[in-house]
């Protein structure tokens, strides 16, 4: 139990030192490279920080489409700043939202099963129907993700809008709202992808990554090579 606790608390420190920069210590398609038996989709996500404006068309795209209630969120934008002397001032955004964990504490804690890992997709999702709202999640979560629908009472968060936009063979919400094309979703498996390329082609980085979760939220760092967690 010792060893257990040490090793959570190292890992948080490393956080606080700062997220790894893929591109520089690792390519992040190694890691999630598979055997032949398991399936061909692993979807993921890109935020490009120095491309988002913090506008929010994402939050509400998503609110709307997955009809989350007023109060809670699936996705959120975090402002940092302003950063620099006025009249030359700018701000950092940051995407908050699940992490579609390949090693994810929510699903390990889960005592009915209501919190799994989609096996075709490598979707985090919920079984609603299984969940009567432990918050065993909720609390395993090292992202602070997860939160109690007001409605349904039962375990939410994003989940790249597979019951609504991926059913209609569409993108998810945030990805199409978005103006400036801050983000990039699609298969890790994909070697042709537009998100495998843009991984190939610029460093990025993920948060927690010292906790062992595995997150598919990849981020593209702020030009001035300030990383926000």
């Amino acid at each position: 139990m010792l060893h257990s606790k040490r090793q959570f608390l190292k890992g948080c420190g490393a956080l606080l030192a700062g997220a790894s920069v893929y591109g520089i210590t690792q390519s992040p398609l190694a890691e999630h490279s598979d055997t032949s038996s398991e399936a061909d989709i692993k979807y993921a996500m890109v935020h490009d920080e120095n491309a988002c404006i913090g506008c929010n068309a994402c939050v509400e795209a998503c609110r709307e489409v997955n009809q989350v209630p007023e109060g809670v969120t699936r996705v959120k934008i975090e402002r940092r700043g302003p950063f620099g002397e006025y009249p030359n001032q700018s701000y950092r955004f940051s995407r908050v939202s699940c992490q579609h964990c390949e090693a994810a504490p929510c699903v390990r804690v889960c005592p009915t099963g209501a919190a799994y890992i989609d096996k075709d997709t490598g979707i985090v999702a919920v079984h609603e129907e299984r969940c009567f709202g432990c918050q065993y999640c909720i609390a395993a979560c090292p992202y602070q993700v997860r939160f109690i629908n007001p409605e349904t009472r039962t375990a939410d968060k994003c989940d790249f809008c597979q019951q609504t936009q991926l059913k209609q063979g569409l993108q998810p919400a945030c990805v199409l709202a978005c103006p400036t094309k801050a983000l990039t979703f699609g298969n890790l498996k994909d070697a042709d992808s537009a998100l495998v390329h843009l991984l190939k082609s610029k460093p990025t980085y993920r948060a927690k990554v010292d906790l062992g979760t595995r997150p598919k939220l990849f981020h593209i760092q702020t030009i001035d090579g300030e990383i926000m967690l």
